[in-house]
């Protein structure tokens, strides 16, 4: 079999902050395609979002690293990067502790994900956003 590639762009709607789940979506994504085996690279095309692989059954999770990415950029410290208002800056630096790219293998037409983990968006900003995630499989495909 030979390696191909396939790229789709999803678009999320979120509604400030919070965790995204974006498991589903990718693997319809990865079941449209036919993918077989292979590499997929997520990618987020924002500075104030990122992507995360993350516990996937205790919500209790997703509210405490809330808490946590408050506590390393709050809101109510003052930034010189204001003109976006007083969420921008303190988004800006959880993206960069975060991700804003993921690599996950495929196997089988599915994605190797531990038993508890989930692929989401982390939004930072408060106010609902458009966000993009650009996806990319690099392997072989079915028939």
């Amino acid at each position: 079999m030979s390696i191909s590639q396939a790229f789709e762009t999803l678009a999320v709607e979120t509604r400030g902050p919070g965790f995204w789940d974006q498991t589903s979506a990718v693997g319809r994504w990865l079941a449209q395609i036919k993918a077989r085996d292979g590499l997929l690279t997520l990618f987020i095309r924002h500075t104030s979002a990122s992507l995360l692989i993350q516990e996937n059954a205790d919500p209790d999770v997703h509210t405490d690293l809330l808490d946590a990415l408050e506590q390393i950029a709050p809101r109510k410290r003052a930034y010189v990067h204001d003109t976006e208002g007083p969420d921008d800056m303190p988004a800006h630096i959880k993206s960069a502790v975060t991700q804003t790219s993921l690599s996950i293998p495929v196997k089988g037409g599915r994605m190797v994900l531990g038993t508890w983990q989930g692929i989401y968006l982390a939004e930072h900003r408060d106010r609902p956003h458009r966000r993009e995630i650009v996806l990319h499989f690099l392997g072989t495909f079915a028939g």
